[in-house]
Parts: C-alpha cells; sequence; structure tokens
C-alpha cells in the first residue's frame, strides 16, 4: 500500500496552523500559544514577539503578569538546553521528558564537557550525581547566571575527593579563565540536567540579569511528579504537531539529546501517527493532523508576518521548505545575532532587525525580491504595531532588496 504524498503547499499550511500564524489565537491564548512547542526566549525577549505574532491583544504587561506575577507561565531550560518559556501546567512535557536514561548521552549541551573531564580524570557521569546535590535552591535565589555556575561549584567542592579540589579551583579552559573555575564549567556544562529534574528554574529578571531559583521556591510549591514515559510522548506529539511531516533524525536535532534517547522517544509515540511522502522521503506525522489536512487553508491565504528571531516556526529542521536557496539561509539561520525573517506565504520572503535610535525604533526590512506595494504596506504596518508592542515609537521602516 502507497504512502499519502503530501505536497510542499500542504505541508506550510499544517504548520502554519499548528503555530497558530494563518489566524491568530483570541486573547487569553498565550498558554495555548506557549504549549505548542515552548516559546525559546534566546536572546531575551524572543518569546514575546514570539507571542505577540500569535495572540491577539497582546502587551508587555500582561506577558509579565503570566511569566512572573500569576506564574501560569515558567521558564527553564528545556529541549536543546534553551531558556523556554511554556505553561507551568505542562513542565512535566518540557522537563521530565527530557530526562535520559543510563548510556542515553551525550546531549548536545554536554558535548563539550571532554576538557574538563580529562583536566580532573572524572567523568561526566560522576559529576552529575554531585551537581545535582549541590543544586538544592529551595532556600536560595541567584542573581546571573555566572554566579550561579560559581555559587554551585562551590557547593560540589566538599563533596570531591580532597586530591581533585585544587583542579576544580583552577582557571577554567573555555575562554574565561579569570572569571570561571573549571568547577564553574562543569556546573555549567551539567544545570540543563538538573533543570529537567525540576531542579532549577529562573526567576524575575533584574535589569538584564535572569535570577535562578528552585520551582519551589519560585512557585511555592514543587513541580507535580510527571511520568516520564507520558511526558515523553506528549512531548514527541507536539514536536510531530508542529514540525510534522518530520523524521526521526529531525525529533533528535529538535531536542538535542542523543540517537539513543531520541529513538526511544520516537519509537513510543508510534500509535496515532501516520507515515507519509514529502519530498520525496518518508516522514511522520500525527494522524490525526493528516485528516485535517483537507480543511486547511492554503498558505497563500496566511498572513505577512515579522517573526523575531528564534521563532518556533523557524525551528523547522529541514530549513529548504521555508527558504530554498542555502545562501539565503546563512542569512536568517546564523550561529549567532539571527534576524527576524519577513514571512509571506508560509516562506521566508527576507530578513529584518531593529535598532533603537534616540528613543525610538529604527526597523530595517530587506526582501530578496522586489516586494510589491502590497507587502510594503504590510511590512510597515506590521512594525508599526511591534514598535506599540515594546512601547517605543516608531522612527522609520527602512526598505531595501538584497543585492
Amino acid at each position: 500500500m502507497s504512502l499519502p504524498v503530501l505536497t510542499e503547499q500542504q505541508a506550510l499550511a499544517h504548520r502554519l496552523h499548528a503555530h497558530h500564524l494563518d489566524v491568530p489565537l483570541p486573547a487569553g491564548g498565550l498558554a495555548q500559544a506557549a504549549g505548542a512547542c515552548g516559546l525559546q526566549n534566546s536572546p531575551p525577549g524572543a518569546w514575546e514577539t514570539a507571542a505577540f505574532v500569535r495572540v491577539r491583544e497582546t502587551g508587555i504587561a500582561g506577558l509579565h503578569d503570566a511569566l512572573y506575577h500569576d506564574k501560569t507561565l515558567l521558564q527553564a531550560w528545556s529541549v536543546r538546553g534553551v531558556p523556554l518559556v511554556f505553561p507551568t501546567a505542562d513542565a512535566g512535557v518540557f522537563l521530565a521528558a527530557l530526562q535520559a536514561r543510563p548510556g542515553e548521552e551525550p546531549w548536545i549541551y554536554t558535548r563539550g564537557i571532554g576538557l574538563a573531564e580529562e583536566f580532573l580524570g572524572m567523568t561526566a557521569g560522576e559529576l552529575l550525581p554531585l551537581v545535582r546535590r549541590a543544586a538544592a535552591l529551595e532556600r536560595d535565589t541567584v542573581q546571573t547566571k555566572e554566579a550561579l555556575d560559581q555559587y554551585l561549584a562551590d557547593r560540589v567542592r566538599p563533596l570531591l575527593p580532597a586530591e581533585k579540589r585544587p583542579l576544580w579551583d583552577a582557571p577554567s579552559m573555555y575562554g574565561s579563565p579569570g572569571r570561571q573555575t573549571v568547577g564553574g564549567a562543569v556546573v555549567s556544562f551539567l544545570l540543563r540536567p538538573c533543570a529537567f529534574g525540576g531542579q532549577v528554574v529562573f526567576g524575575f529578571r533584574q535589569g538584564v540579569h535572569p535570577t535562578f531559583t528552585a520551582p519551589a521556591r519560585w512557585l511555592g510549591q514543587p513541580l507535580p511528579q510527571a511520568d516520564p514515559d507520558a511526558a515523553g510522548r506528549e512531548l514527541v506529539r507536539r514536536f510531530l504537531h508542529c514540525y510534522g511531516p518530520a523524521t526521526r533524525q529531525e525529533l533528535i536535532d529538535w531536542l538535542g539529546c542523543s540517537p539513543a534517547q531520541g529513538s526511544r522517544l520516537w519509537d513510543a509515540t508510534a500509535p496515532g501517527t501516520a507515515d507519509v511522502t514529502l519530498a520525496g522521503r518518508t516522514r511522520r506525522m500525527l494522524a490525526a493532523d493528516l485528516d485535517a489536512l483537507p480543511n486547511l487553508p492554503g498558505p497563500q491565504q496566511a498572513p505577512l508576518l515579522l517573526l523575531g528571531p528564534h521563532d518556533p516556526y523557524l525551528d523547522q529542521r529541514d530549513r529548504g521548505l521555508l527558504l530554498p536557496d542555502k545562501r539565503l539561509q546563512r542569512l536568517v539561520w546564523r550561529t549567532v545575532g539571527n534576524p527576524g525573517a519577513i514571512l509571506q506565504q508560509g516562506r521566508v520572503a527576507g530578513c529584518w532587525k531593529s535598532k533603537t535610535r534616540r528613543g525610538s525604533l529604527l526597523v530595517e526590512a530587506v526582501f530578496w525580491q522586489e516586494p510589491g506595494p502590497a507587502a510594503r504596506a504590510a511590512v510597515q504596518a506590521k512594525a508599526e504595531a511591534w514598535a506599540a508592542f515594546r512601547q517605543m515609537p516608531l522612527a522609520e521602516c527602512q526598505f531595501s532588496v538584497l543585492a
């Protein structure tokens, strides 16, 4: 029996709908938007822009209330080790689901720890339990990631054999020897698994620096116990809903986990999924999403949008679907300093960035091809709305075409 064949237009229509980018959610839909696949908050403020394009009548004050006061949203290190904002009620999905079983290392966020392991003569498997013991923050709130690393390193130190302590206190070999010790570097690598175990979350942001503490201290109660297996199945279902049709390797890349862990999660979620063909490759999606495809509007009906850097929609692993030209891909998906993306009919039609100029915002929009008057007007309107959301006047919206 042959597999269903999906067109790229159908895949784009589905993903736009799953990310709530074809029709924005009504006011009050913030938890639904954040719960789809989480909202990355790197660079700081990225999650706010992602929420703005998904939920009507979204204001900065309301977002901050949800995260910092009502605490219906929570921020913690999650998939790929990034700071992620998600519904507090879904902590099991975005944290407990990521806990690895023995033999499922390494993770993408701990691969660089080898230099410290060799220097200390200890493995990450030996060091992680010590960091977990130290990461009991029920009575502590620490400001800045650098301070947290060293604070926990100081708490690990007495747990080490005496001969290891001078090595632990030695200057880091990772680029900041004057500001970080080897112990601080080890803690930095191993904090993500501690977060998955529900030990550390982000608290209030004080100026440009976040604070860190235990969930019980932040929320007033511990995170509810979650079944990691059930949470894992739910996390993969959310991935497939937002990024399907997808492959096993795309899931592994999105999670930032080892092939062993990713394969376990992938195989456990097989019930309720369907294999399809997209662009000549066999991929998987939720069966319910496959059934819903005929009822979705085509991507040509989707509004033009200004997506911020690291918007979840841009986190598709098959970037060619969004932007076939690999040269242009390198302008959008950089190692550091990603611009925003101009999204038109589900694909990336250009990039944009902003800067502050004498208390106002200047938006620079670069199209790959000459935009028509309607596209220019739409970008201008979106830039004005985004500036108002950021509570700053828009000084100017500049347009150019890539040479």
